[in-house]
């Protein structure tokens, strides 16, 4: 239905708005740049995001509480750690069968349970996952944290 409309104005100069020169200012517009955002550009300036206080609302943490873990899954130790070992890596040794890998020393904080274990690797970290704990001792290996030693 609209094409009737459209088709109605072909070859106007004007297309239905006066004169030629009617429709030539911002007031046509109703104002130029961010003009009426409080009024009746509201929603137009909320949506784009330079009406104040609605795009950043929300809470955000200060920077002392907020705490930066670094992590590591099962799944991708357990395939790195043959390799490592070959490279002679310091942090990781080979007792037997069993991987000894210290990753306190090069600052990895936490242990996480993606992946699979095939290898026995006994791991020192401050903290791990619970399903992190039972894919490794599952596999015959052992979690030690870190953070023990100093409280007993």
């Amino acid at each position: 239905m609209a094409h009737i409309n459209t088709k109605k104005y072909r070859g106007s100069r004007t297309c239905g708005g006066g004169t030629h020169k009617n429709r030539r200012g911002a007031g046509n517009r109703g104002g130029r740049g961010r003009a009426g955002s409080n009024k009746h550009h509201f929603v137009r300036a909320m949506k784009g995001g330079y009406r104040k206080g609605y795009i950043e609302k929300g809470f955000t943490l200060p920077q002392s509480a907020v705490r930066h873990v670094s992590v590591v899954n099962v799944g991708e130790l357990d395939e790195l750690v043959s390799f490592l070992c070959e490279a002679e890596a310091d942090y990781i040794s080979k007792e037997d069968d069993i991987y000894i890998v210290d990753l306190d020393s090069i600052g990895i904080d936490k242990v996480l349970g993606s992946g699979y274990v095939s290898n026995k690797i006994r791991v020192t970290a401050s903290e791990f996952s619970a399903s992190a704990i039972e894919k490794i001792e599952a596999a015959g290996g052992e979690c030690i944290v870190s953070g023990d030693e100093e409280f007993e």
